[in-house]
């Protein structure tokens, strides 16, 4: 007999539910799982699913009607229209009359209508394309009490994230053509809806301590969010070649993108909102950073641009909210995407620059001395800098760079900082970023073309450094009172400068070489 069969009551639909979401016993697990499927496949599953929500007790059991709705939706043989409408219709009064629910049951509820809505995007009825009426249903939600509002957005947010999201069980043409239809008609009204209602909060008094307020702040930026991450010409690029991205923002969105209200509202975003939120308008700006350069005839990305370099030059002369990890690791990837967008010629004709150019040294140089901290988004303040010295050569202004003033002062700060973290890391038994191969390799990589800019100032720090920890290391091996923790901070401090000289000395390029550089690399090979 089906297990199915013997779920009679809701009493036994809850225990199921209990079973497949927080039990600990594995064969009720599976046991739970099976009838999971079998209630998918009964003829009666939608009445069952009717029953959890509306007599259901715990969350757990919306839970399940909401996977087993969802399951329902995207099988490749489509329920009938008139069913999968219903289902809608169902879902969106059900979460507009109870806006109390549990916020991951109102997600899971809320990917049923998102799914189909994309399933039946181009389906027709009564000549209406019947299922794209869910932006105008958003709408009356959006009108309503605040609960009311942050539901309306997480339906687009969901509904956005769903439209980019390829089903590898389906045809991916379908996939595209629908994304394609969606981004046409639909995506750049939800983005100019989404920057409005932002507009209307920053308007008005702040309440940082209304959670409700809290929540429809952070729900319109990930609706934002989403707009901007959309995948516009269905490249399906590496999220993990993050430094790479080129955002393709569609033509017929230029208006927004050329009005400097809308990086002006999420600059302001930032500096108001607590670090949890205003990490999420730091990310917007990064997209907005990266934005294809086509879009802008020259004039017009020269003033984007310095609209850009002016949100820097305000975060760095306020740097409070650059103490909070999440902020901090948004921003430095923001300044990478800046150069990887942006010609380091273009960079040195906006007006703000010499003084920009200061200040992101002067962060990078504490970033770096500050080892332990985030290091993981030091790779980014690196990428900057490689990609800023590397393009040197290349630049035709007149306007001064001012690299070969700040690029040494980088490569210093980088030396100094990993030779004083050794002591730490051996007195206070810490992990060796030694250890870690792949990242010290990595970032040596991008400080060999930085250490080649004004390279005379890096082959003396390293020589003498070298010298010195040499000589001292020599004192301690012939001490006879010698003491273990100091000879692994010398070995330590050694190993640093080995990997660091092997590092400039390897970065020599043929074409740029001269007999004196070729000399200094000599000078620190025979050490």
């Amino acid at each position: 007999m089906l297990i199915f069969f013997l779920l009679k009551s809701l009493a036994e639909l809850e225990a199921l539910c209990t079973h497949l979401y927080i039990g600990t016993d594995l064969t009720q697990r599976i046991e739970a799982e099976k009838a999971l499927l079998e209630l998918i496949d009964s003829p009666e599953c939608l009445s069952k699913c009717q029953l959890l929500l509306e007599q259901g007790t715990t969350s757990y059991a919306q839970l399940l009607a909401a996977t087993c709705l969802s399951k329902l939706v995207s099988r490749v043989s489509p329920l009938p229209v008139e069913q999968r409408i219903d289902i809608r219709n169902y879902i969106l009064n059900y979460v507009a009359s109870q806006p109390k629910l549990a916020p991951f049951v109102i997600q899971a509820l809320i990917q049923v209508i998102a799914k189909i809505t994309k399933s039946g995007w181009f389906e027709v009825q009564k000549d209406r394309f019947v299922f794209r009426e869910i932006i105008a249903d958003v709408k009356t939600f959006l009108q309503g009490a605040m609960e009311h509002c942050i539901i309306g957005v997480i339906i687009l947010s969901e509904l956005t994230q769903e439209m980019n999201l390829v089903d590898y069980s389906r045809p991916s043409a379908k996939h595209r053509k629908i994304a394609t239809s969606f981004r046409d008609t639909s995506l750049k009204d939800i983005l100019v809806l989404a920057c409005s209602l932002l507009k209307e909060i920053l308007a008005k008094p702040l309440n940082l301590q209304d959670q409700d307020q809290q929540n429809l702040v952070m729900q319109v930026l990930k609706l934002v969010l989403n707009c901007l991450n959309f995948d516009f010409i269905g490249s399906s690029a590496d999220e993990s070649a993050d430094d790479l991205c080129t955002v393709q923002i569609p033509t017929t969105w230029r208006a927004i993108f050329l009005e400097p209200e809308t990086l002006d509202l999420f600059f302001n975003l930032y500096h108001s909102l607590p670090p949890l939120l205003s990490q999420l308008a730091l990310s917007c700006l990064v997209q907005f950073a990266s934005t294809r350069r086509s879009l802008f005839s020259s004039p017009e990305r020269a003033k984007y641009l310095g609209n850009l370099i002016k949100g820097v030059k305000r975060i760095l002369e306020n740097p409070q909210g650059l103490s909070d990890p999440g902020n901090y690791h948004e921003f430095c990837r923001f300044l990478a995407r800046l150069k990887t967008n942006y010609q380091l010629g273009e960079l040195v004709m906006v007006k703000e620059y010499p003084e920009v150019i200061r200040l992101i040294a002067n962060f990078t140089i504490t970033s770096l001395q500050h080892w332990e901290f985030a290091p993981n988004s030091v790779h980014y303040l690196l990428t900057l800098w490689q990609r800023m010295v590397a393009s040197v050569p290349f630049v035709k202004s007149t306007e001064p760079h001012l690299l070969d003033t700040y690029a040494p002062e980088i490569t210093k700060a980088f030396i100094t900082s990993r030779l004083e973290s050794v002591a730490v890391v051996v007195r206070d038994n810490l992990d060796d970023p030694l250890d870690d191969t792949t990242t010290v390799f990595q970032q040596l990589e991008q400080l060999c073309t930085v250490s080649r800019c004004e390279y005379e100032k890096t082959c003396t720090l390293l020589v003498q450094l070298f010298d010195q920890n040499a000589q001292n290391y020599q004192k301690l091996l012939h001490s006879a009172s010698r003491v273990t923790v100091d000879m692994a901070i010398q070995e330590g401090r050694l190993a640093w400068l080995v990997y660091l000289v092997g590092t400039v000395v390897g970065g020599r390029l043929t074409y740029t070489s001269t007999d004196e550089h070729d000399a200094m690399d000599g000078e620190l090979s025979c050490r």
